[in-house]
C-alpha cells in the first residue's frame, strides 16, 4: 500500500512539474514570438504535442523509477512507452509543419509574377504530405516493434521480403504509379498550383496537387479531379509554364469587300483604349478566303488567361459593330452571277457594266505581321523558325 500511494505521489509530482515546465516555456516563446513569425507559429502550432510529450513522458518515469510491483505494472509501462513513441511523433510532425509554414510564408502567390513561390508551393505541399505519411508510417512501425511477438515475426517477414514486394508491387501498381506520378511533378516543374491548364477540353486553374489526384477549378466554378499519372502520361496544354502572359485570338468572318487596314487601326484603338491589353501583341491578318468569305484573326496578348479571355471577347464585340456600323456591304454574303449567251455579264439596263480603274492597293501596316517587324515579332520568328530558316508567310492557326 506504501509503495502504491509513493508511486502515485511520484506520477502527481512528475506530471505537474512537466505542466509548469510546459507552460513556462509556452509563455516565454509566445512573448518572444511577437518580433519572431517563426517563435509565434511555433508557439501555436507545436504547444499541445509539446505538452504531451513531456507530460507522458515524465510519468513514465515516474512509474518506472519509483512504483515497485503492482498487477499490471508490464502493461502499463508498455502503454506508456507506446504513448511516448506517438506523442513524440506528434511533436516532430508539428515542428516539421512549422518550418514548411515558414518557408511558404516567405513567397507571396498572390503577386503578379509569383511563378517561383507557386513551384515552391507545389514543392512544400507535396513535402509536406510525405512527411505526414512517413511520420504516420514510421511511427506505427516503431509501435509494432514494441511488442514482441511482431518482432519475432517480423523476422520471417524480411527473408520473405522479395516475394512480399512482388505481390505489393502487383497490387498497389496503380496506388504506387500515382504516388510517383504526383512526385514527379511536383520536381520536373511541369505543373505547379496555380497553373492555368487546358486538360479534358476544359480551361482552368490547378487548385490542388496531392499524390493521389489533382484538382483543376474549371473557369465556370465546376472541378475536374485526375489522377497524377493522367499528368505524365497524357498530353496537355499549360498556359502559364513559363510566364502568366499568353496570347489569344478572336476570329470572325466577312465578306471579300471588307477593308483590312481600316479594321486594323480599329483593332489597335480597341488594344489601346483598354487596360487589359499589355502591350505586346496587337495584329489582324487575312488567314483564310474560301466559301465566298474571308476569316480575319486578331491576335493579342494580355498578362493572364482571365484578362485575355475578356480581351477577346471585348475585340471581338468592337469589330462586329465597327462592320456593321460603318461597313455593311462588308457582311457576310453569298454572290451570283448572271451571264448572257456568250459568256459575259449580263447587260444591265442594256449598258454592260464598265470595268472600274484598278485603285492602288495600300501598304500593309505593322499591326498586320506576327513574326516580324517591331515588338517581338523578329524574337517570335527566331524561336519558331530559327535564325537561319525562312519565316512562315501565315502563322499557324490557333484555337479559339
Amino acid at each position: 500500500m506504501t509503495s502504491v500511494l509513493t508511486a502515485l505521489l511520484a506520477v502527481v509530482i512528475a506530471a505537474g512539474s512537466a505542466v509548469v515546465l510546459v507552460e513556462a516555456v509556452h509563455w516565454v516563446v509566445k512573448r518572444l514570438g511577437r518580433r519572431s513569425p517563426l517563435l509565434g507559429d511555433l508557439a501555436a502550432t507545436a504547444h499541445r504535442p509539446f505538452f504531451a510529450a513531456v507530460t507522458i513522458f515524465a510519468v513514465q518515469t515516474a512509474v518506472r523509477g519509483f512504483a515497485g510491483d503492482f498487477p499490471g505494472r508490464g502493461g502499463v509501462l508498455h502503454g506508456l512507452v507506446l504513448l511516448v513513441i506517438a506523442s513524440l511523433a506528434w511533436l516532430v510532425g508539428a515542428l516539421l509543419l512549422v518550418l514548411e509554414d515558414v518557408a511558404l510564408a516567405r513567397w507571396r502567390v498572390d503577386v503578379p509574377d509569383n511563378m517561383k513561390a507557386r513551384r515552391l508551393k507545389t514543392q512544400v505541399v507535396m513535402l509536406r504530405r510525405v512527411t505526414v505519411a512517413g511520420i504516420v508510417v514510421l511511427t506505427l512501425g516503431v509501435m509494432l516493434m514494441t511488442f514482441p511477438d511482431v518482432r519475432a515475426l517480423g523476422t520471417s517477414v524480411l527473408a520473405s521480403a522479395g516475394v512480399i514486394s512482388v505481390i505489393a508491387a502487383l497490387a498497389a501498381q496503380s496506388v504506387l504509379g500515382n504516388l510517383f506520378a504526383g512526385l514527379q511533378l511536383a520536381f520536373s516543374d511541369a505543373v505547379r498550383i496555380d497553373d492555368v491548364v487546358v486538360v479534358e477540353g476544359e480551361w482552368g486553374r490547378i487548385e490542388e496537387l496531392t499524390l493521389t489526384y489533382v484538382a483543376v477549378q474549371i473557369w465556370d466554378d465546376r472541378r475536374l479531379i485526375l489522377p497524377t499519372s493522367y499528368f505524365t502520361t497524357k498530353p496537355f496544354q499549360n498556359w502559364t509554364r513559363t510566364g502568366s502572359a499568353v496570347l489569344g485570338t478572336a476570329e470572325i468572318d466577312v465578306d471579300w469587300s471588307a477593308p483590312v487596314e481600316p479594321m486594323r487601326a480599329e483593332l489597335r484603338a480597341v488594344c489601346e483604349g483598354t487596360g487589359l491589353w499589355n502591350g505586346r501583341v496587337c495584329v489582324l491578318q487575312v488567314t483564310d478566303a474560301v466559301g465566298g468569305m474571308i476569316r480575319l484573326r486578331a491576335l493579342v496578348s494580355a498578362n493572364d488567361a482571365g484578362s485575355l479571355w475578356d480581351l477577346r471577347c471585348l475585340v471581338r464585340e468592337r469589330l462586329v459593330a465597327w462592320v456593321f456600323e460603318h461597313r455593311q456591304d462588308a457582311l457576310p454574303r453569298l454572290r451570283a452571277d448572271v451571264t448572257d449567251a456568250e459568256g459575259g455579264l449580263a447587260a444591265r439596263d442594256g449598258h454592260r457594266p464598265a470595268a472600274e480603274p484598278e485603285a492602288a492597293e495600300p501598304e500593309a501596316s505593322e499591326d498586320g505581321r506576327v513574326f516580324s517587324g517591331p515588338g517581338d515579332g523578329d524574337e517570335r520568328a527566331a524561336a519558331f523558325g530559327g535564325p537561319d530558316e525562312q519565316v512562315p508567310r501565315s502563322a499557324p492557326r490557333m484555337q479559339q
